[in-house]
């Protein structure tokens, strides 16, 4: 009886090669095939690390389909690797359709991570990293954006977005209503390449900003989650909390008592 292969989930980098680590490379020398978002965006990164293995297409909205021949070749005792055009799979790319069927059907799963656009752009964003969810992107339906808006609106933790270059000024509109034009933000563009940019501003002032100078590139968006407000009567104890806690954010301590 022939052995189930496995898959593996293999993160790629977001764009500086060099990110890739060994352990990846070795990974994609060592399947029999590999699984691919966009098959021409990985030939261009296995050219440049020498790398030679029969690729299959996999992209949404055709998973379903997709993902029936790798099982087949799965269970046919072949290794296949899993990859995006950059980050992770599965992380606002597909995949997540695969690897629930390989769980269902007994076909062992292993992680390879790289880098990620989400944890790369909150680590630099001066941002509170204490608590923080990744909302991806925004729905395009104008009636289910407004209700994910007001649902994450009173969230106390900070927010993560990713964002199209010619989307963002609709969004960062979106944003400065629902969740406030007051609200801190920071803008992460083109991490790791050759043009990357942080902006920290308020959303309402991203939103002025990006209405006089046309954006360019992908955005990952750190938005400061809701300010708590001390109820009437809050104790010096929990006042002092509160202080603690927006200086922890970065806060001096003059702006951290003022609020």
């Amino acid at each position: 009886m022939t052995e189930t292969g496995k898959l593996y989930v293999v993160g790629t980098p977001i764009g500086n090669l060099s990110d890739f680590s060994p352990r990846g490379i070795e990974t994609l020398e060592s399947v029999d095939y590999i699984a691919a978002e966009d098959t021409r965006v990985t030939l261009r990164l296995l050219t440049h690390f020498g790398i030679k293995k029969p690729l299959l297409s996999y992209y949404k909205p055709h998973e379903a389909e997709k993902s029936a021949k790798i099982l087949e070749l799965l269970h046919g005792g072949n290794s296949v690797a899993l990859v995006s055009d950059a980050g992770m799979p599965c992380i606002s790319d597909p995949g997540v359709y695969l690897v629930q069927r390989c769980y269902e059907q007994g076909v062992p799963v292993e992680s390879v991570p790289c880098c990620n656009a989400a944890i790369a752009a909150v680590a630099i964003s001066g941002i509170d990293t204490a608590r923080f969810a990744f909302e991806g992107f925004l729905p395009v339906d104008k009636k289910e954006r407004r209700q994910r808006l007001a649902e994450t609106a009173k969230l106390p933790h900070t927010l993560i977005y990713y964002e199209a270059p010619h989307k963002l000024r609709q969004t960062l509109a979106d944003l400065a209503e629902a969740l406030g034009g007051t609200r801190r933000a920071a803008l992460c563009r083109e991490l790791t390449k050759l043009h990357e940019e942080v902006r920290r501003m308020t959303l309402g002032e991203a939103s002025a900003y990006y209405e006089e100078n046309p954006p360019r590139g992908e955005f990952v968006l750190v938005v400061a989650g809701a300010e708590e407000k001390p109820e009437a009567g809050c104790t010096f104890e929990a006042a002092l909390d509160l202080v603690r806690a927006r200086m922890a954010e970065g806060l001096s301590t003059k702006d951290a008592v003022k609020q």
